[in-house]
């Protein structure tokens, strides 16, 4: 689309702080002013609009402003109704990353090595004990455990609930998208965990060019999620 603006900025709401252009409030497509909890990110979504398309007239792209697209998800998608995301979000701690072991040994020592630590943080800060396993059969996992995260993704708000909507699928784990929102885990260690397996697999066959764009594309919109979190906690 074309920019029609010249000045992007972040201004006060009443339900929090909004997005002006020349003035007027960024909209969503349902047709509400975008509006966010928190001035930092209020002011980071305004400066990815300021620097979308270039100048007035320039060409824009939604690509542009990630952080406003996710803040919309939160706004239209999620707010009213998150109980159908926290059910989908909860239900990956069944067949959490962390949980399923190589049967190769070196492979397992590292995994063994490197995602362990981040199980016990689970038990240790979610009272969520999960069980490990070799190889791909399913292991089920104690109830109380299932629950105590289910209610840790309960806990989260809509734009949180948002930021975890990318990275638990990008990780394939709960157990890591939680650390990550807890602020216990930097994103992209996060990142290196959930690839850990892939990694191993190219020492041995070579680098996958395909495979590997994938995962810059991956750690691309990790990012921006784990920015939108932490502007969030700036603005607490």
């Amino acid at each position: 689309m074309k920019r029609f603006w010249s000045e992007a900025a972040a201004a006060p709401r009443e339900e929090g702080w909004g997005v002006l252009l020349d003035g007027r409030p960024v909209r969503l497509p349902g047709g509400a002013p975008l509006a966010v909890p928190a001035a930092p990110l209020a002011a980071a979504i305004a400066a990815e609009w300021q620097a979308a398309g270039g100048e007035k007239g320039g060409e824009m792209r939604m690509e542009d402003v990630p952080l406003t697209r996710l803040a919309g998800t939160a706004q239209e998608r999620i707010a009213a109704e998150p109980a159908a995301m926290v059910a989908g979000l909860a239900k990956y701690a069944e067949t959490d990353l962390l949980c399923y072991r190589a049967e190769e040994p070196k492979l397992a020592a590292a995994q063994a090595a490197q995602w362990q630590p981040w199980l016990d943080w689970a038990a240790r800060q979610l009272d969520a004990p999960l069980l490990v396993t070799a190889g791909l059969m399913p292991v089920p996992q104690p109830p109380e455990a299932l629950a105590a995260l289910r209610r840790a993704v309960a806990a989260r708000a809509p734009l949180e609930l948002a930021a975890l909507g990318v990275l638990v699928p990008a990780f394939g784990s709960l157990v890591l998208a939680l650390a990550v929102a807890e602020d216990a885990l930097e994103a992209g260690a996060a990142h290196a965990l959930a690839t850990l397996d892939e990694r191993h697999q190219e020492e041995f066959w070579g680098l996958d060019a395909e495979a590997a764009a994938r995962r810059e594309r991956v750690a691309a919109e990790v990012a921006v999620a784990a920015r939108l979190l932490a502007l969030l906690r700036q603005g607490a």
